[in-house]
């Protein structure tokens, strides 16, 4: 006893040393338990809440254990305790005020003998267990006395112990609490209030047995109490009131829908065993629905539903528990059943024959209305009516639809009839709906038929233009005013064109005219079938044909215009590229506007060419239309002209100067580029002709200062010195190259060349009365070789050498159409630099120099002729003043 006492008290310290690092221990637990447990073995149970009341999680540190909020401990696998002795913690936390607290269980097997505390026994005896659960129940709805005593519970280990007993669970400490309770001496389990079984069927309580001292005697008894049911709970439909549709043509035994009820009482018991019943159908009868007792299906079981008797139906249904027998509850609801429509009803003309009347000619009118009953329900396709023209209507002249509002036949002319042909039409009109019948309807009804008589009624028609489209044939440029047969109406009453009077209404050339009276076709233009696009090879004409009374009718008067050779083939190509030597020929192709029958095969050949392109050039056939231009390997790089003829299969011919470019290039686009570019090639000759103009301008004007200076002083110069000491060079730059006039040359300036670098030069030598300009290649010249007539001789020629004749002359007209464009071309591009900007230092016009020039401008020298004009001579420059000298030779 005493050793067991201090191995408690070594445990217990042992468990507060281990347990206070991870929270404060409670009150150490102790079971007795055997060596073998099994899985889901209550081991014992803990008082929670005394430890910490606010628990919210409850854990154990042993997996083989599982502890539940009521403190129950329960093993989560089989186990077997080879020690004596097996520990483990519950640990309690309360996770808002983070609060945490452990209960040490110590697991001993369970081979102590408990002794009786009121008795001084040394040993203890074992008695025979009777500790079991006991079948309990109690009736719900109980009336009581309360409170009412169940059942007592009883441990074997009452006879040598005293036991105290306690329940837990649903009904004690868990809602709805304190509805049990057992007494702690006797074991006496009593209810305090009545329990409704829908609300709780059963209630699973644990009865637990200790000794006073806290020991478990025996393991927790589940004690489960069953709740026997009562019949207080009345069967109640799903739905308070049912909508089913259902058609009129359905057959017997078809489902209208289900009615379902349900009881909250027990299931599989008579208190939920229900049946269901109709108790009143509205209208009454026939009874025309049944209902199965157990399902709640409702069928159909009479032929007379018809909704055009009755469209709706009201059933009152009855559900009773208890099987139906009279003592059983119950309750009801109402169900609505709609009946569809079908088309079980044909429909009918309200009478078997009509009449209507419509005048001849008239069309797209409306002649009769035919009403129809039909019973369905109306706006749909039951009801809505199809009619169709049976007999009567081979030509098409009537038709019948169906008007959407009223349901009525709408009888039509849509074809004007002709009363000389028919006075009356006999139709006859069926009526069907747009749906078949869903019933054994006779065939005879099925479709309703009716006779519908039309009369015409006669009227004094206008002419007729039968057949509206009338074909003629002429043949082009045939000579204005021929006679051809034209266009006829007649008058239907009399079939005759007599009174009838013609006229055109359109003539896309105004080609015909047409005879009022006759109506035959007379040209008032020649015929040109390739001058107008025709319809289908016709030129189509609008004749009006008017009767004595004002009416009339147009038709169509279709022309054939027959073809006549009157077009030469005509070659397509002008102008042709052939890149030598990579293209070796090229084609060309024509064009026949007339019919085929005077079209191709065509002929192509070259006509009167010259010698030069006959031995260059051949021509062969491609195919009807086309032929293939060739060339010879020796053929030059250049332009050529030549002449082709083509001629058609009927002899009509026509010829053609084709611009062929023999050209050095890989493809003909490159040829034209070349082409363009040559203008740049021309601009070096147009710059020497600026150099040559240029040069020519400074000669004329240094030989006028020279002849005012001699007319100044009165003197002339000798000729023999002027020979020898002046020479008129007109070179400004290395070369031979001079241009020279005789005398009596002047040079006027029209415009001035800074304005546009375009000015006007003009220069003259009068020489027989014809005026031009001699650009010469040869030696240099004297004063005196100018004055000649009009021959350059050279210095040396002067003295008696040897003259050196260069015969290069050229009429001014030439030489000034030649240079002035290019002159100023070159003069404009030369202001420009490299970015074709206008550049500030090439051509300038200098309006003022700084200051004043004693010598006043040059130009003045060319038209003043007067004395006091050739004042400025007197202030020279001193270097002039020496040339001056140096020409007189004072």
């Amino acid at each position: 006893m005493f050793i067991l006492l201090f191995i408690n008290i070594c445990l217990y310290i042992i468990f507060n040393l281990v347990f206070s690092v991870a929270g404060e221990a409670c009150k150490n637990v102790i079971f007795n338990v055997p060596s073998k447990l099994q899985v889901d073995k209550m081991v014992g149970r803990v008082n929670l809440k005394e430890c910490l009341r606010s628990a919210d999680l409850i854990q154990s540190s042993d997996p083989g254990f599982r502890v539940l909020d009521d403190g129950s401990v329960y093993t989560a696998s089989a186990l077997v305790l080879s020690d004596k002795k097996r520990s483990f913690t519950i640990q309690l936390s309360d996770t808002k005020k983070q609060t945490h607290k452990e209960i040490p269980v110590l697991l001993e097997h369970q081979k102590k003998v408990l002794k009786k505390r009121q008795t001084k026994e040394t040993v203890l005896r074992r008695a025979k267990r009777r500790w079991a659960p006991i079948p309990c129940s109690m009736q719900e709805n109980s009336l009581g006395p309360f409170p009412l005593f169940l059942q007592q519970v009883q441990s074997d280990a009452a006879q040598n112990y005293t036991i105290f007993y306690s329940i837990s669970g649903r009904g004690v400490d868990q809602e709805p609490l304190n509805l049990f309770y057992i007494e702690r001496d006797t074991g006496n389990l009593f209810c305090t209030k009545p329990v409704d079984r829908e609300e709780y069927d059963i209630f699973d309580l644990i009865a637990y047995a200790s000794t006073a001292d806290g020991y478990s005697a025996d393991l927790p008894l589940p004690l489960p109490i069953r709740v026997e049911d009562e019949n207080d709970n009345k069967p109640v439909f799903t739905e308070a009131v049912y909508n089913f549709e259902v058609s009129e043509s359905s057959r017997l035994g078809t489902t209208v829908g289900m009615v379902c009820a349900t009881d909250r009482d027990e299931p599989d018991t008579m208190h939920t065993r229900l049946k269901y019943s109709i108790l009143e159908q509205t209208p009454r009868s026939p009874g025309l629905f049944s209902v199965h007792p157990s399902t709640g299906v409702i069928t159909i079981i009479s032929h007379y539903l018809d909704r055009e008797v009755v469209d709706k139906y009201s059933l009152i249904m009855k559900v009773q528990d208890m099987d139906g027998q009279f003592f059983g509850l119950t309750s009801t609801s109402t169900c609505i059943v709609t009946v569809k429509d079908s088309n079980d009803n044909a429909p009918t003309f309200r009478q078997n024959a009509y009449e209507a009347s419509v005048e001849e000619n008239a069309f797209n009118v409306e002649i009769l209305r035919i009403p129809v009953e039909d019973k369905d329900l109306i706006k749909t396709a039951n009801w809505r009516a199809n009619f169709t023209i049976l007999k009567g209507n081979e030509h098409g002249n009537f038709k019948i639809s169906t008007d959407k509002e009223t349901n009525e036949g709408v009888l039509c002319v849509v074809k004007p009839l002709n009363y000389e042909e028919n006075h009356q039409v006999n139709l006859e009109i069926g009526v069907s709906n747009e749906v078949p019948l869903t019933r054994d309807v006779p065939r005879v009804t099925a479709m309703n038929r009716a006779l519908v008589t039309v009369h015409v009624k006669d009227l004094d028609e206008g002419p007729e233009c039968s057949p509206q489209a009338q074909y003629l044939q002429i043949k082009e440029n045939l000579a204005v005013g021929s006679n051809i047969k034209g266009y006829k109406a007649y008058d239907p009453e009399t079939k005759s064109s007599n009174g009838l009077r013609y006229k055109i209404l359109h003539d896309p050339k105004g080609w015909l005219a047409i005879d009022e009276i006759s109506g035959s076709i007379t040209t008032s233009k020649i015929l040109d079938r390739e001058a107008v696009p025709t319809k289908h090879g016709l030129y189509n004409i609008t004749v009006l044909a008017i009767d004595q009374d004002g009416r009339s009718c147009t038709g169509t008067l279709a022309v054939n215009i027959e073809d006549v050779n009157d077009n030469a083939p005509e070659i397509l190509q002008d102008y042709l590229t052939i890149c030598k030597p990579k293209m070796g020929y090229t084609d060309i192709s024509a064009v026949d506007p007339d019919e085929p029958v005077h079209g191709a095969p065509f002929y192509f050949s070259l006509s009167n060419p010259s010698p030069e392109i006959n031995r260059l050039w051949t021509l062969t056939k491609v195919n009807d239309t086309a032929a293939r231009l060739s060339y010879q390997k020796n053929a030059q790089f250049q332009e050529y002209a030549i002449p082709v003829t083509v001629k058609d299969r009927a002899g009509q011919s026509a010829t053609k100067i084709l611009r062929v470019n023999l050209c050095d290039c890989t493809h003909p686009s490159q040829c034209r580029l070349a082409s363009r570019s040559a203008g740049v090639v021309l601009g070096k000759w147009a710059i020497l002709a600026i150099l040559l103009g240029i040069a020519l301008l400074f000669s004329v004007l240094l030989t006028l200062v020279c002849g005012v200076i001699g007319t100044k002083k009165t003197k002339r110069l000798p000729e023999d010195l002027a020979q020898q000491n002046l020479i008129i060079s007109n070179t400004e730059a290395p070369g031979d190259d001079r241009v020279c006039s005789a005398n009596g040359f002047t040079t006027h300036t029209a415009n001035n060349c800074s304005q546009g670098f375009c000015g006007t030069m003009g220069s003259g030598t009068r020489n027989g009365g014809q005026e031009s300009i001699e650009m010469v290649r040869g030696g240099h010249q004297t004063l005196e070789s100018c004055r000649g007539a009009g021959h350059h001789h050279t210095l040396d020629s002067c003295r008696g050498g040897h003259t050196e004749v260069d015969n290069c002359r050229y009429n001014y007209s030439e030489w000034h159409s030649f240079t002035q464009p290019h002159l100023c071309e070159k003069l404009h591009l030369c202001n420009q630099n490299e970015q074709h900007v206008p550049s500030q230092d090439y051509v300038l016009a200098y309006n003022y120099e700084g200051r004043g020039s004693p010598a006043g401008s040059v130009g003045c020298c060319s038209e003043k002729q007067e004395e006091d004009s050739l004042d400025f001579l007197n202030n020279l420059e001193p270097k002039f003043m020496t040339l001056v000298e140096a020409c007189t030779k004072r």
